[in-house]
């Protein structure tokens, strides 16, 4: 399938192994493995970057074959689990620093679109969001007011 907005298609990557149970050279168990999430999740790291983290460090492969839950799960569980999806999070700093780049480069039109296309996948991001009720139906997205939220 096409990307979004461009013709480009996608690459091909790794895959998950079939198999969905543990593998017999993972040294944790279960509550390791969540103490390790909370951990992590307090020195203000993401749920990717706790996977990322987990996966080169720590040796194991897949979180939810260890634990049976999905390391957002966890962190709900928890309540360490941040108001706002983490994708929503990564698309809004983007778009903080292009509007502050083309506060400086009124002439640079390639940004211009690029801020164009991220508000768009924001805006379509918090339409599903609200939706499937991750976020408020009340909360809206307005540029100079989510750059003091964010900063």
């Amino acid at each position: 399938m096409a990307r979004m907005h461009s013709r480009k298609k996608g690459k091909a990557g790794s895959k998950r192994p079939v198999k969905k149970k543990t593998p017999s050279w993972v040294r944790y168990n279960a509550k390791e493995v969540e103490m390790l999430i909370t951990k992590l999740a307090k020195e203000e790291k993401t749920p990717s970057q706790i996977g990322l983290i987990l996966r080169d460090l720590y040796g194991i492969p897949d979180i939810k074959c260890v634990v049976g839950k999905r390391v957002t799960k966890v962190l709900e569980e928890k309540k360490l689990l941040s108001k706002l999806p983490e994708d929503l999070l990564a698309l809004i700093k983007k778009s903080i620093k292009l509007r502050k780049h083309v506060e400086n480069n009124h002439k640079d039109e390639s940004v211009k679109r690029g801020l164009t296309l991220t508000e768009s996948k924001i805006k379509r991001l918090i339409k599903y969001y609200k939706r499937t009720g991750k976020i408020e139906e009340d909360w809206k997205y307005q540029p100079d007011r989510v750059r003091m939220y964010i900063e």
